[in-house]
This record gives C-alpha cells, structure tokens and sequence, in this order.
C-alpha cells in the first residue's frame, strides 16, 4: 500500500475517534534536532568525551554515576536540559494539537521522553504522563524527604568537551545531599515516582471517559519498549509511526516513516477529508 494510502487509512481512523492518545518515545524529538540514543553508538556521536573514556549510556545514565562521579554526570544531564530548553519543538507537535482540539475528549500524552517538549509546544501539561520522569524536575540524591522540585532556577555550566559541570553541584536544601535528576534511570531504586504517579491518575480517568479514542504513536522503539507495551494494550486502533521498527499487532496502521513526514502526511490526508473544517 503506498504512503498517501496508508496515511488516509490513518486519517479515517482519527476521523472516527472522540480522543486523541499520543504515545511518544525518543523519536518523536529527532526532527526537532535531539539525539536518539540507540545504544552507545549514538550516545557516543552525541558526546564524544564519553566515548573515549568508553563509558556506556547504561553507566553514565544511573544513580551510581551521580555517587561516582557527580561531575560528570551533571556534565551529561546538564548539557540535556541545556539542549531541551533551547529546542524549539518541530511542526508535527502543532499538527498533533490541532487534531486533538477537533475531537471532543482532545488528547492526552504518555510518553517515555523526560525533555518536557511536549509542554514547550504548548500541551496542557495535565494532559502528560511522562513515566520515566522529567529532567525539569529534580530530587535529593538520598530521597531524604521526598520532595521533587522545579528544576527552574539550576541553570548549569558545562564544559561540553570534557562532559563535565563547572558550576556549583545542584544540593538539596534539605540535607546538603547530591541533587539528581527525578528521571528513572538503569539500575535506579531511589527514583521519586509520585509526579508520575499523580500524572497516570489523570491519563486513567481520561481514558475512563473515552469511547473511541485512536493512538498515535510516534518514534517508539524496542531498545526501551515502554511506549510500545503500552500503546498495544489499549486495545485501540494503533497508528504507529516508525520508520525502522514499525511492525504492528492487530488493528490499525504502520507508517515506516520519520515523526514529522508522516504526521504532515496524515494532516494533508485529514485536509482532504474536511475534519478541519467542522
């Protein structure tokens, strides 16, 4: 079946939907200039000190790391929140807002991605689920009281050659501990999962008050396979949007494609249809 075909399948899907359920994994940053980490190849391109030290995205991106060497931790989570706040998010972000705003119950995200991209577009961000956590938001390295915080005020300085933190260690006010990201990590049992908690609570009563939604899916892979378990439990027709694993089970439509083309893809097809226009 050829693409234009495949994304008016996609389209008349969306048209018979009262909601919109995206589900995102790392691709969706990609036509927005973020990296994709598949293994340490891409972690490597992306941070070359890292490679020559052969530090393994599994190693750099754990609490242990933090205990290790907190410099150089901070140095890649640093740089990550630096790069997140200056991306301007691709169009396919405003492509996914208007189709939702034409569906009575609109849209609610899950995501895997902890760069805060979808608020930075504009989503309501009690319309996000973001399960493994967000690097806007910080916690104590100890957990010694719980609390997650906006990261808003930390604004860090990275040596980006050597991958280290210049500035002063982030430290908890509470017990002058470490400051880590509230992200879930490898091998990570201190993670403080109440935000995420709270943001699920909301994704489920949405859902509860949904007849027909449709779920898109864009840029979710097997390395990580969150997002794809849970887009395939849903039980609802499945636009999956990837363009090297886009295999898919049951109903629905696989788009073996980049976010941003096939999202403008199915956006001329809805055209066509006249769903802007009611």
């Amino acid at each position: 079946m050829s693409m234009q075909r495949l994304c008016d399948e996609a389209a008349r899907l969306i048209q018979g939907a009262d909601g919109l359920m995206i589900t995102a994994g790392a691709g969706m940053g990609v036509d927005s200039g973020l990296p994709d980490f598949r293994g340490n190849a891409g972690l490597w391109r992306a941070y070359p000190a890292l490679a020559g030290a052969r530090i393994a995205f599994e190693e750099i991106a754990s609490p242990d790391a933090f205990v290790r060497s907190p410099a150089l931790a901070w140095g890649f989570y640093g740089h990550r929140l630096n790069l997140y706040h200056r991306t301007v998010p691709h169009p396919g972000f405003a492509i996914l807002q208007a189709i939702g705003a034409r569906l009575p119950r609109g849209n609610f995200i899950f995501t895997s991605n902890v760069d805060g991209q979808f608020q930075r577009a504009g989503f309501d961000e009690n319309r996000v689920c973001e399960v493994h956590g967000s690097i806007h938001h910080l916690q104590c390295l100890d957990g010694c009281d719980g609390r997650i915080t906006p990261a808003d005020g930390f604004e860090p300085e990275v040596d980006e050659d050597a991958c280290l933190l210049r500035s002063p260690l982030p430290r908890c006010t509470g017990c002058h501990a470490l400051l880590r990201p509230n992200v879930l990590m490898f091998g990570d049992w201190g993670w403080l999962s109440q935000r995420t908690a709270a943001q699920r609570r909301r994704l489920e009563a949405w859902l509860g008050g949904t007849q027909r939604a449709v779920v898109i899916e864009i840029g979710a892979g097997l390395h990580v396979p969150t997002v794809r378990w849970f887009s395939e439990t849903l039980g609802e027709p499945l636009i999956r949007i990837n363009p090297t694993e886009p295999d898919i089970p049951g109903r629905g439509v696989s788009l073996p494609m980049g976010g941003l083309a096939a999202l403008e893809g199915i956006q001329q097809a809805l055209l066509q249809r006249g769903f802007f226009e009611r």
